[in-house]
C-alpha cells in the first residue's frame, strides 16, 4: 500500500478526517515503501511467463534485494522507493476528492462568517452580495504544482475548495472590457461601461500611472453540492506533436490527466466592497444613485452567460448562473434581523404594513382576511402605549389602510371609528 510522506511519529492512522487540502497535498498517499516493492516482486514472480519464472529464480535463490534490483533494470516501470506509485495514484483520487460532515461544516461557517462581516463592518450601501449556482463543473488552480499532473486552489489554513478574490476580479474587469467594447470581444448588447468606469471601479494597470480601483472582491467559498469533489479527465491524443515535436497523426498514445472539480449545483456567494468615500473623489457620477452597482450587476450577468469562473472556462467550466432561491432566502433573513432589532411597539406597526401588502398584492383584502384583524388588533394595542410618537403612527398607518379596507358594518358599530379619532387626537 503506498504511503503519504509525513513523519514516522504521525504513524499509519485514518487521515480520511484530515481536510481536503491536506489529504491532496502531504497526506497524499500515492508514494512507494518497501513492503510495495515486495508485493509487487511477489505478483511479477508468480507469473506464468519466462520473466516471471525468471525473477522467481532470482528471488528463491538470491534473495528481494537481487529480485528488486533485476525488476528495475528489466522493467522501467518498476516503481523506486519513494517515488509516485501509479497503482497509488489511481487510488489515491477517491481518497482526496471525498468530504467529511466536518467538512461541509467548516464550509457553512466561512460562509456565515462573511455574511456576518458583510452586514456589520459594511454599510448597505457599499456592499454587493451576488449569489450564483455552478451549472457546470468548477476548477481553479490546476496549475499549481502537483504529484498527480494538475494541481487545485485550497484555502490554507482550512484546506477548503476557494475561489480566490483576485480571480473574481479579473473575470469581471473581462466583462466589464468586453462590455465596453475595449476588448477583442465586442458586443452589441446595451450597456453603460466605459474605459473611464473601469479604471475607477477595478483601477489602472499601466506601470506608469498605476492607480488602485474602488472595489474590492473577497474570496469565494463553495457550498459544495453532494458529500465530494469530482474527478474529471482530459485524455490528450496529440502528445507526440505538442510535446515532443512530431508530426501530428492519429496513431498517438492517449494520455489521461485527471484533475478535481466542484460540481454543478454548488452555490458561490460573491462580495463586492466598494470604497465609496474614493469613489466619490476620483468618479462621484459612479458613486450617485448607485450607478456603480448597477455596472456591476452588468458585468456579472455577462459573465455568468459568457465568460464563467476559475480555470478551462473556454470549453465549459466555471459556467454559473445567479440563484434566485438563495437570494430570497437572503433577503429574508435580513428582514428577520431588522424585525427583530425594532421595538414591540415597531414590530407590531411592521406587522400590519407587511400584512397588508402582500394580501393586496394577492388580492386577498376582505372583512375576515389577516389584515382587517391585526389593524383591530393595532387599534387596541396602540391605546396603552406611552410613547406618543408611536400612537400617532399606529393612527397614520391604520388610516392608510383603510384606502384599501374599509371597516365592516359590525367594526363601525363597536365604535371603531370614535377609538381611532382619539388615538389622533392624542
Amino acid at each position: 500500500m503506498p504511503i503519504a510522506a509525513i513523519p514516522e511519529y504521525i504513524g499509519k492512522q485514518d487521515l480520511s478526517e484530515a481536510s481536503p487540502g491536506m489529504r491532496f497535498s502531504m497526506y497524499l498517499p500515492i508514494w512507494t515503501e518497501r513492503a510495495d516493492q515486495e508485493k509487487q516482486i511477489r505478483k511479477m514472480a508468480g507469473a506464468k511467463s519466462p520473466q516471471g519464472r525468471e525473477l522467481g529464480q532470482i528471488l528463491e535463490q538470491q534473495g528481494m534485494d537481487a529480485a528488486i534490483s533485476h525488476a528495475k533494470q528489466a522493467r522501467g516501470r518498476f516503481p523506486a522507493l519513494w517515488h509516485k506509485n501509479d497503482q497509488g495514484a489511481q487510488s489515491a483520487w477517491k481518497r482526496v476528492s471525498g468530504l467529511s460532515g466536518d467538512d461541509k461544516v467548516r464550509m457553512q461557517a466561512l460562509v456565515a462568517r462573511q455574511q456576518a462581516l458583510a452586514s456589520t463592518a459594511c454599510t448597505g450601501d457599499e456592499v454587493m452580495v451576488v449569489d450564483g449556482e455552478a451549472v457546470a463543473p468548477f476548477t481553479t488552480g490546476l496549475g499549481n504544482e502537483h504529484p498527480l499532473e494538475n494541481g487545485f486552489a485550497f484555502l490554507w489554513p482550512y484546506g477548503l475548495p476557494y475561489l480566490p478574490g483576485s480571480g473574481v476580479k479579473g473575470v469581471l474587469r473581462q466583462a466589464a472590457r468586453e462590455l465596453a467594447g475595449v476588448a477583442a470581444a465586442e458586443w452589441d448588447m446595451e450597456s453603460d461601461w466605459t474605459a473611464t468606469a473601469i479604471d475607477a471601479l477595478f483601477g489602472k494597470e499601466d506601470s506608469n500611472d498605476a492607480r488602485r480601483g474602488a472595489l474590492s472582491f473577497w474570496d469565494v467559498i463553495p457550498g459544495i453540492e453532494g458529500d465530494k469533489l469530482i474527478v474529471e479527465v482530459m485524455t490528450g491524443h496529440q502528445s507526440h506533436y505538442y510535446m515532443q515535436g512530431e508530426s501530428p497523426h492519429e496513431s498517438g498514445q492517449p494520455i489521461p490527466v485527471y484533475f478535481l472539480t466542484v460540481p454543478p449545483g454548488s452555490r458561490f456567494t460573491f462580495h463586492v466592497v466598494c470604497d465609496l468615500p474614493f469613489l466619490r473623489r476620483i468618479a462621484p457620477e459612479l458613486a450617485e444613485n448607485d450607478r456603480w452597482r448597477r455596472l456591476l450587476q452588468q458585468a456579472f450577468e455577462h459573465a455568468f452567460d459568457w465568460l464563467g469562473f476559475g480555470a478551462k472556462t473556454a470549453v465549459g467550466y466555471g459556467a454559473m448562473r445567479f440563484d434566485e432561491a438563495a437570494a430570497r432566502e437572503r433577503e429574508e433573513q435580513a428582514r428577520q434581523q431588522a424585525f427583530a432589532q425594532l421595538s414591540p411597539e415597531e414590530q407590531a406597526l411592521e406587522a400590519l404594513r407587511k400584512t397588508c401588502e402582500e394580501e393586496q398584492r394577492k388580492g386577498l383584502l376582505s372583512a375576515g382576511c389577516q389584515t382587517a384583524q391585526k389593524r383591530l388588533e393595532l387599534l387596541k394595542a396602540a391605546q396603552a402605549w406611552e410613547d406618543p410618537v408611536h400612537r400617532r403612527s399606529a393612527a397614520r398607518l391604520i388610516r392608510q389602510t383603510l384606502e384599501a379596507l374599509p371597516w365592516s358594518k359590525k367594526q363601525k358599530k363597536q365604535g371603531i371609528a370614535d377609538e381611532l379619532a382619539k388615538l389622533e387626537a392624542e
